[in-house]
């Protein structure tokens, strides 16, 4: 039983979702600490040609005076206009992607909603990408769960509490991971082997590591398999 774990990021790119595609069981992890300016509250979108023909997509939150925050606790600020800056973005960047029409309502759906949590956000999004690319897998969240520690031990507890005898890391996962912490518990432990393709685009050069959505616009659900 493997099982993939990940905190709940805006809209991940493509190795994320490759993982996931791997698993038996993902697990939102949502009761840690935030951190600013990481995955958890932006990515980047395609804009143009050129190797600079990105930008950042980043939703707004709130900080003043908020201290160590939990991913499940983070508000979002909407005192800015972000909501509508994204979907002009992506709207005019993606246009005349090749599937933006089959996408198209959800998102414009999504940025027309006023979101609290970004957690909520986050996860919607993510769990109709699931949908979309075909991933269907049992969905769990820490902070459903009494789980303590940090990294290695905190990982080990996820996989005694959701039953899983295999775990599988992205390559973050490199920087702290402890093989005889797992083989003690008994628990496998494994790498993503994800190797970022090079996939059709509106523009050149070919750039990698963008969200999902570039993917998605330009290729269709189906081409994860």
């Amino acid at each position: 039983m493997i099982l993939v774990a990940h905190q709940p990021e805006y809209l991940p790119y493509l190795g994320f979702f490759y993982k996931v595609k791997k698993a038996d069981k993902f697990i939102f992890v949502d009761h840690v600490q935030f951190l600013e300016w990481s995955f958890q509250n932006r990515n980047k979108i395609r804009t143009g040609p050129g190797e600079n023909g990105w930008i950042w997509l980043t939703v707004p939150i709130r900080t003043k005076g908020k201290g160590f925050q939990k991913i499940n606790e983070v508000m979002i600020d909407n005192s800015r206009y972000w909501g509508k800056k994204h979907w002009k973005s992506i709207y005019y960047s993606y246009k005349n992607a090749l599937f933006f029409s089959k996408y198209k309502d959800f998102f414009e759906k999504i940025y027309s909603q006023k979101w609290e949590r970004l957690v909520d956000l986050n996860e919607t999004i993510i769990r109709y990408l699931f949908k979309e690319l075909g991933i269907q897998i049992p969905i769990y969240k820490s902070s459903d769960y009494n789980i303590n520690g940090r990294k290695n031990e905190m990982i080990i507890n996820m996989c005694k509490e959701l039953k899983a005898d295999t775990f599988l890391s992205g390559p973050g996962g490199r920087q702290y991971i402890k093989e005889d912490k797992f083989k003690i518990n008994r628990i496998d432990h494994k790498f993503s082997d994800f190797t970022h393709p090079v996939y059709h685009q509106q523009f050149e050069p070919f750039i990698p590591n963008l969200s999902i959505i570039d993917f998605l616009f330009n290729c269709g659900g189906q081409s994860l398999k």
